[in-house]
């Protein structure tokens, strides 16, 4: 003890923080820093700090990762993400974050569908804000340290319904998702099963493209779902569920004259849908605009095959003989989309088609947000999982990462199905 008081009396201010220190002080008063850890040591004697230690303050330090390609930069770690560091970068660790001044705002992003469940938030515990990583979210949705609005549920969703799913996440650069989708499972008549998925992307555009799509994919799922078990016939109730969602797209359009008069500058809300209804040994189709619909065999030695044409600026080119495919595609009209729903539409005109595959197969139904990045459908049966058949939402999440690795430009949403209709009460993994 005696030989330890000379060196602790050498320390006139804390080698964390500069505050004081008084003779005899085990710990600084300001910031907690445990001075008898310095005891008998050179540092302490001369009045500097040691070395940082790993666990310092219970921070559990990241580790740097290596950068996913030659483009692209390694990952940061801001200050707040480290467990035990105040919001403003600090921490008892006495190590200085200094970093350059922030941006004003963050890109909000809805949590990676491919890692997003292996980091399961505590029950009950307060959500942290997406941007600054410091502030809780208040109930009204907005963070309480940084000030800024949080993801919305619709950023990023997930469904499962018996042997089919469907996955829509906002993308890597849109401020919001503008996609909708419905699946569901039913008889027909005679009490065999039925599968339906309807997929809607919103025209950017437009006024309240979400409001649209999500309208649409909701009017004709439950049409469908009316229809299918009265003995329609599949095409037929295909098509009365587009007209439905066309309805139901509409009459958002319906606002009050004054509405218009405050926002002149609004004009219709619009979407395009595209949707499947599986049997036991039928296959329809049918949509309007640019989303698609794509066959993949189970046997992949088979060809798969794109089933819908889209209405847009590129295919009207290509069906004129005006240009080839890859010509037309490259332009930037090429997504220029020549046909959907909406008040302003010059005509509806709904697209169906029937196909009897003559082997198993999936069915993948989704916007451009993915086939963007797997257009051909040999690119698409590539990025498929070999199980999709019985693995449906593995396989959608698969596909939107697929999208989002490939630069998420835009909204992604997918929906898997498999054929034929598996008899009812079937499940997946």
């Amino acid at each position: 003890m005696m030989s330890q008081m000379p060196q602790q009396a050498a320390l006139s201010k804390c080698p964390s923080c500069a505050e004081p220190l008084l003779s005899g002080d085990r710990f600084c008063e300001k910031c907690g820093y445990d001075l008898s850890a310095l005891a008998g040591t050179p540092a302490a004697v001369n009045g500097t700090a040691p070395p940082p230690r790993p666990g310092a303050a219970g921070a559990a330090w990241p580790q740097v990762s290596e950068p996913a390609g030659p483009d692209a930069p390694a990952a940061v770690h801001r200050p707040a993400d480290l467990p035990g560091a105040e919001p403003d970068g600090r921490g008892h660790s006495g190590v200085r974050f200094d970093h350059a001044p922030e941006p004003e705002e963050y890109p909000l992003q809805a949590p990676d569908p491919r890692v997003a469940a292996e980091e399961p938030a505590p029950a009950g515990a307060a959500k942290v804000c997406v941007a600054c990583r410091a502030g809780r979210v208040d109930h009204d949705g907005y963070c309480e340290n940084c000030g800024h609005a949080q993801p919305r549920e619709r950023d990023h969703m997930e469904q499962s319904c018996g042997p089919i799913a469907a996955v829509s996440d906002r993308g890597l650069r849109h401020h919001r998702n503008e996609d909708s989708f419905a699946v569901g499972c039913t008889a027909l008549a005679d009490g065999s099963p039925a599968l339906l998925a309807i997929v809607c992307d919103g025209v950017s555009s437009a006024t309240r493209p979400d409001d649209a799509s999500q309208a649409a994919s909701r009017a004709a799922s439950e049409s469908l779902l009316a229809a299918l078990p009265q003995g329609t016939h599949p095409q037929q109730a295909m098509h009365e569920a587009i007209v439905a969602a066309s309805r139901a797209v509409n009459a958002l359009a319906g606002e009050p004259a004054t509405a218009r008069e405050h926002a002149p500058h609004q004009n219709a809300p619009a979407c395009t849908l595209v949707g499947a209804v599986i049997t036991a040994g039928l296959l329809v189709v049918g949509w309007v605009g640019d989303s698609r619909v794509y066959w993949v065999p189970v046997d992949r030695s088979a060809p798969a095959a794109r089933l819908t044409e889209d209405d847009s600026w590129a295919a009207q080119m290509v069906a004129a003989g005006l240009m080839n495919e890859a010509e037309a595609y490259a332009d930037e009209r090429a997504h220029a989309i020549t046909g959907w729903l909406g008040a302003d539409a010059y005509e509806l005109e709904p697209h169906t088609a029937s196909f009897k595959p003559d082997r198993p197969g999936v069915v993948v139904v989704c916007t451009d947000g993915l086939w963007n990045y797997a257009e051909a459908a040999g690119e698409m049966a590539d990025v498929v999982p070999l199980d999709a058949a019985v693995r449906p939402l593995h396989s959608a999440q698969v596909l939107v990462g697929h999208a989002l690795d490939g630069g998420g430009h835009d909204n992604v949403t997918v929906a898997v199905l498999p054929f034929p209709a598996p008899p009812m009460g079937a499940g997946s993994a």
